[in-house]
């Protein structure tokens, strides 16, 4: 049924897509203080630009899964073509600090459609060990895209340039994903059973689907939690926040694309499992270590997060094939409201552990790094208690039978 499609070009459009969606990410975390000085904003409203970024991404994730079966993956990203050119166009001419909020908004929207169409676009068009390698190639272009557009934006800071010209640079992945996009024939879905939201609805409703739902709670705060604060953390240890991410998002982008080998030996169950390990290993050193040693953490801290997002996304696909689309946008959308939701808990313990040093006698930067390494240290609970639930998972999981009868343990 799929035999006109041209599966490469709509690969390599998805990861066009989702360089834009990276883009948008880094570099406008690198322009976040130049658009603050510009408009004279407050940290507080600056938060809420970062807010609305979060917030457009699970709502349109959730839309597009809604929607993926009766209007496809190919109007799916005609509207996040449209909604990431109006987003990065409106952030470059804005005015105002409303008209700032509004264009993140369009661009969290966009990059959420990225997420309902081609998650479930790579899963019609792959199956199995292929359908895994795929999807860990596709998503590791969102730490390939953070490395590429973190320099980008240094370097364009650093030889004063504007925070315009580097949104302008957001909108040359957006109009290659298009051109590789236009005039294609997409895939129609695998099950037609699929079809049917009253049938994604009863799949989700199994404890296979619910269990993963926790999971994806808690292995998207373990990757974007400390993501969020290390550098900052680690800025005051001696070590460079610039090279603590580019060798956290290198080593993730590089883990992605060897992703199908690794699925393959250690099954997604087996992947888990292991990245959670790493992921709690990697925490807590960057709780404990100062200097050179942070490089250490981040190796371990990237290992362990590399493949929690895709293989996620890969195992409701094929452990819960009948959820389809929506249930692949469902549990994207719950890993970005997690974490825009722990965000502010996260900062509100940084703020108690600094009263607590602070009435201890520390000060300055031995201040700082010691209450962000006290927070840190309380986030290894999150992969903690994830180890507790993969070694559940992966018991449970090699009972369990595909519909044709074969196991699915092993993938």
């Amino acid at each position: 049924m799929n035999e006109n499609v041209n599966k490469s070009a709509l690969f390599n459009g998805s990861c066009f897509a989702l360089i834009t969606t990276a883009f948008t990410f880094s570099i406008r975390a690198g322009i976040l203080s130049q658009v603050g000085d510009s408009f004279g904003l407050t940290a507080t409203q600056l938060g809420f630009i970062n807010q609305m970024f979060f917030l457009g991404f699970p709502i349109s994730m959730i839309l597009g899964g809604l929607l993926y079966y009766k209007i496809g993956p190919k109007i799916i990203m005609q509207v996040a073509f449209v909604t990431h050119t109006i987003g990065i166009l409106t952030t470059i001419f804005a005015s105002s600090y409303p008209i700032l909020l509004v264009s993140t908004l369009f661009i969290g929207f966009g990059n959420g459609c990225t997420e309902a169409a081609c998650n479930p676009m790579i899963a019609d068009m792959y199956s199995g060990d292929k359908m895994s390698k795929m999807l860990n190639r596709f998503h590791m272009w969102f730490p390939g895209g953070i490395v590429i557009g973190s320099l980008i934006s240094k370097f364009m800071t650093d030889n004063g340039m504007s925070w315009q010209a580097q949104m302008w640079v957001t909108m040359v992945p957006t109009i290659i994903y298009a051109i590789l996009f236009f005039g294609k024939t997409f895939p129609k879905p695998k099950l037609q059973t699929s079809t049917s939201i009253a049938e994604n609805l009863k799949a989700m409703a199994t404890p296979t689907f619910i269990f993963l739902f926790v999971c994806m709670m808690l292995t998207a705060i373990s990757e974007f939690g400390p993501q969020q604060w290390v550098g900052l953390i680690m800025s005051k240890s001696g070590a460079s926040p610039m090279l603590i991410l580019a060798l956290v998002t290198g080593l993730m982008a590089v883990g992605r694309f060897f992703g199908g080998p690794v699925t393959h030996a250690l099954g997604q169950t087996g992947v888990l499992l292991m990245g959670a390990i790493f992921a709690a290993i990697g925490i807590y050193l960057f709780s404990t270590v100062t200097g050179g040693m942070a490089y250490v953490a981040a190796i371990f801290f990237a290992i362990g997060v590399c493949f929690f997002w895709p293989t996620m996304v890969g195992a409701v696909a094929q452990r819960v094939p009948l959820s389809g689309a929506l249930g692949m946008s469902i549990i994207g959308g719950v890993g970005m409201f997690s974490t825009a939701i722990w965000q502010p808990i996260i900062g509100s313990w940084i703020d108690k552990d600094k009263a607590v040093h602070a009435a201890s006698g520390l000060t300055g930067d031995q201040l700082e790094l010691i209450a962000g390494q006290a927070t840190l240290a309380k986030m290894v609970a999150f992969p903690a208690i994830l180890i507790v639930l993969f070694i559940i998972f992966f018991f449970w999981q090699k009972k369990v039978k595909q519909p044709g009868g074969a196991p699915v343990a092993a993938h």
